[in-house]
């Protein structure tokens, strides 16, 4: 991190240009925050940066090898595999821990990967208010490969609108309203013109979708898809809808990469930059010492499910092992100078993927607990959602 930025930030912290800052955030696009935002944003050091980028290099060229391609099929489960899968997804997004190797300099660890849409839109419109209401360097962005808002703009309009009409194109969800990252659904509709629709609004004629606008049927093109297909089968929402069928419509990112790419492809990786990680069913001998493990559900999102401390007894009696996975557990490294005790963090690179995979952005999860969650972190301050910032 870079120390001088951080001490100058630190000394400048006002609590009311805190307070001024959330009020902003949180009325500026139709929902509020509905998570914590940390009091503060990070400042990348270029060697950190450089690590960081090296590191999504190597997994990139693993997630493209043949081989992974090949075996990544089996995670979709037969029920939901959808018919039309793209050559690749959208997008894609790479979970680091920051830590500390055995020199004490920092390292990225992955944490997690996912070809699904993260809050794209929400980060631009963070950035944004973050920058006018603290003193932040002009020369500092949250932007790789993309010089300016603009640019970052018509990327994801290019991802996700491409040629159509936005009036075309939708966000579906479930309940969206009801959704925590529904503030990214908002800023999405502001950024590009499109509607946020649940589901169950969905209307299926043959081959076509239509939602309704007004009384009159408006024909579906691209769905810039941030329904879990895996909760949708668990869930109580009523749809009309087959998304099963050969629909005339082009997913952005298709579903079945929500399965392909994700901790499911945690055990096929290696590296200096990836922690052992192992399929549970695969594991012959469990040892009575798991405290150096974290035991995780394959298909969960936003950390459900996630144990930290798993015994012996409980991955004995789990039924469905190849459904789980037992990874070596990271140490996170306080590395965030605040007020009190110093913060750990997690980063997101976020990737945009039209015809190669494209680093855009990123998404910071700050926390003072033993994890990156609400529960963890209750009652604490300089933790949460934020942004990390670098010198182009």
């Amino acid at each position: 991190m870079i120390s001088e930025l951080r001490k100058k930030f630190n000394s400048e912290f006002k609590q009311q240009t805190y307070d001024d800052f959330l009020n902003e955030l949180n009325s500026i696009l139709k929902y509020p925050t509905d998570f914590r935002v940390s009091e503060t944003p990070v400042f990348l050091s270029a060697e950190f940066k450089s690590k960081l980028e090296n590191a999504c290099d190597d997994i990139i060229t693993q997630l493209r090898k043949p081989s992974f391609i090949d075996i990544s099929d089996a995670a979709i489960p037969k029920e939901l595999k959808i018919p039309n899968e793209s050559d690749h997804p959208e997008f894609l997004q790479i979970d680091f821990a920051v830590c500390e190797d055995e020199k004490k300099s920092l390292i990225p660890k992955l944490v997690e990967l996912q070809a699904f849409p993260t809050i794209y839109s929400y980060q631009y419109y963070y950035s944004k208010v973050v920058r006018k209401h603290f003193n932040i360097n002009e020369n500092l962005s949250p932007y790789f490969n993309s010089p300016n808002e603009i640019s970052y703009k018509n990327l994801l309009q290019n991802i996700i609108v491409a040629d159509s009409d936005p009036g075309n194109v939708i966000l579906l969800e479930i309940e969206p309203a009801k959704q925590k990252t529904r503030i990214d659904f908002a800023a999405t509709e502001e950024l590009l013109g499109i509607k946020e629709l649940c589901i169950s609004n969905v209307i299926q004629k043959g081959r076509k979708l239509f939602y309704k606008n007004e009384g009159k049927l408006i024909p579906i093109e691209r769905i810039y898809n941030r329904v879990i297909f895996d909760e949708l089968e668990s869930s109580k929402a009523k749809f009309s809808f087959n998304y099963k069928d050969d629909l005339d419509v082009k997913w952005v990112t298709h579903p079945n990469w929500f399965f392909k790419i994700s901790k499911f492809s945690l055990p096929l990786l290696s590296g200096k930059y990836v922690p052992e990680c192992y399929y549970l069913n695969e594991v012959n001998k469990i040892s009575d010492d798991l405290s150096n493990y974290v035991l995780k559900p394959l298909f969960s999102f936003a950390g459900h499910g996630v144990d930290i401390d798993p015994t012996k007894e409980k991955i004995i009696s789990i039924k469905d092992k190849e459904n789980y996975i037992l990874q070596h557990k990271i140490e996170y490294a306080p590395v965030i100078e605040t007020p009190s005790e110093k913060s750990k963090m997690e980063i997101r690179m976020m990737f945009l993927w039209d015809k190669e995979p494209l680093l855009v952005n990123n998404l910071v999860r700050m926390s003072k607990g033993k994890m990156m969650g609400v529960d963890f972190n209750k009652n604490k301050t300089w933790v949460g959602s934020s942004q990390a910032f670098h010198f182009q």
